[in-house]
């Protein structure tokens, strides 16, 4: 039975399961044998990440293709007004393309737990939070894309991708997902068994469907 594990991915943990340079691990906190990561997350990123054990399931999830949306509260050095929310929202120019459009809003700063080590804040410089959805995954987007509007990037968690959301999880927790909950995701496959070969050309019901639909088209 495919399993989706639901996991607080703390500051400093890389996504992976081995290190050749014996930095921490997924290994360090997962001990479910067979499960891998649907997707990544920064090792300096906090929050939700998933591991599954099907193939298919771990397509779904971090093929942009599949447009599966992910939402981040985003710590920002500086406080931006709204001209620079609407030009996150409607899409930034990186050196890989510009960015797709995005769901962007300021939000007063959430009640999360400590992060280690704290952020580096100068007391000169005010900081602001924004919760940004996106339904693409390049590597550091969100980062990048709050850099390239003159908003540096401090703490980033990711809280949400597509129906699954972090809430109760402290860093470090992870918890199995029924299967109920994602059997949607995954494209069922056709339960109609294809007419063979062999079998078409001695079949009266087959010839007759093929050609009304040629006459459809």
């Amino acid at each position: 039975m495919t399993r989706l594990i639901l996991f607080n991915k703390p500051y400093g943990v890389l996504t992976q399961f081995r290190d050749n340079e014996g930095r921490v691990t997924l290994a360090d906190y997962i001990s479910i044998k067979g499960v891998y990561p649907a997707g990544r997350l920064d090792r300096d990123s906090e929050g939700l990440l998933l591991l599954t054990d099907s193939g298919p399931l771990q397509h779904r999830i971090a093929d942009p293709r599949h447009k599966l949306a992910k939402t981040y509260w985003v710590q920002v050095e500086r406080e931006p007004g709204k001209e620079v929310l609407q030009q996150l929202a409607m899409g930034v120019n990186l050196k890989d393309g510009r960015t797709r459009p995005a769901k962007v809003e300021r939000i007063a700063e959430p009640e999360l737990w400590p992060r280690v080590p704290p952020v580096r804040e100068r007391k000169s410089i005010p900081t602001a939070w924004l919760q940004l959805t996106l339904t693409e995954g390049r590597n550091r987007q969100v980062r990048r894309m709050t850099a390239a509007v003159g908003y540096p990037t401090l703490r980033l968690v990711r809280v949400a991708i597509g129906p699954f959301v972090l809430e109760g999880l402290a860093p470090g927790e992870w918890r199995e997902v029924d299967p109920e909950q994602y059997r949607g995701i995954v494209p069922r496959k056709p339960t109609q068994r294809p007419v063979p070969r062999h079998r078409r050309g001695d079949s009266h019901e087959y010839r007759k469907a093929t050609r009304h639909r040629r006459r459809d088209h």
